[in-house]
């Protein structure tokens, strides 16, 4: 269903019914909603949650920027290893205030902040700039955004800058899955052909590279997150995979290390994905989790 947040019309999936504690789900880099996989949600609602997840701006079936164009993304990309200021067309901030924007559409006051790689960012500025609305975070798979951090595997950073052959569905498909093979998680690895059906659905759901690139820029420009991190005050749950091969596991070591009382749990031979038994891993931790937190914020 669309709901009006932020001034934006956002795409939004809620499960679970009203009078429980909400999860509000934020995916990552021109990711839709649909990456948090169904079995993911249902175990979070068979919990005791109302899960809200809903498809970031520029993606998806959310409200699109093209009338912005995506400028010089390869200059801006030089600004940034450079250490200069990265233009785009919104900020992370922006994404955050849309997020907070669909809760306020949904009659929801607080709810528990879960984002995945960017949507671990923008949980991150929501917890920070909206503590009255974040009852707790949950960080998974992202980074604090600091300098001097590791960034992906060389092998990774190849396939990143590689184009796909052609602009058929097989070949677009082709081309995800020979990335996603690099970045999967290599103890719970997923069959080309599952990886194609998920692939598949996805783009012809929504197909929209441009609104990636300019989220990508968004990134880029959120060069003080580092440095807005120790103004959380929420309880913080920092997860992050060993094995990941785009956003290293010391990117998440140094969120929590700059989050006041946050916990960090390293999980065995995940990488960049949420396969099925990463998802029953996650769920396993962030629910126990979530529920403290609801009872440590329902006392008076």
């Amino acid at each position: 269903m669309k709901v009006t947040a932020n001034g934006l019309q956002i795409e939004v999936d809620d499960t679970g019914g009203e009078g429980r504690p909400v999860i509000l789900l934020i995916m990552g880099l021109g990711m839709q909603l649909v990456a948090w996989p169904n079995g993911f949600v249902q175990r979070l609602v068979e919990a005791g949650f109302r899960v809200v997840r809903h498809d970031n701006r520029d993606i998806g079936l959310s409200q699109g920027f093209d009338h912005a164009g995506t400028g010089n993304v390869v200059w801006q990309t030089i600004r940034h290893r450079l250490g200069l200021k990265v233009r785009s067309a919104y900020t992370l901030q922006d994404m955050a205030l849309d997020s907070l924007g669909v809760l306020d559409a949904l009659g929801i006051a607080r709810a528990h902040i879960v984002g995945a790689s960017m949507g671990g960012m923008i949980a991150q500025r929501i917890a920070a700039f909206a503590p009255q609305r974040s009852t707790s975070l949950v960080s998974i798979m992202s980074s604090s955004g600091a300098r001097g951090l590791p960034g992906p595997r060389r092998e990774v950073t190849a396939m990143l800058m590689r184009r796909p052959l052609g602009k058929s569905e097989a070949e677009l498909v082709a081309h995800s899955i020979r990335l996603l093979r690099l970045i999967q998680s290599p103890a719970y690895p997923q069959t080309d052909q599952e990886l194609a059906e998920r692939l598949t659905f996805s783009m012809r759901r929504s197909y929209h590279p441009a609104g990636l690139m300019r989220q990508m820029l968004a990134i880029g420009a959120d060069d003080e997150r580092p440095q807005v991190l120790p103004r959380i005050q929420c309880p913080a749950l920092v997860l992050h995979g060993d094995a990941d091969a785009l956003v290293p596991m010391a990117c998440g070591e140094d969120t929590a290390r700059r989050i006041p009382g946050s916990r960090f749990v390293s999980v065995p031979g995940m990488g960049h994905d949420l396969p099925p038994e990463v998802c029953a891993i996650l769920a396993n931790h962030i629910a126990p989790f979530a529920h403290a937190a609801e009872a440590r914020d329902s006392k008076p």
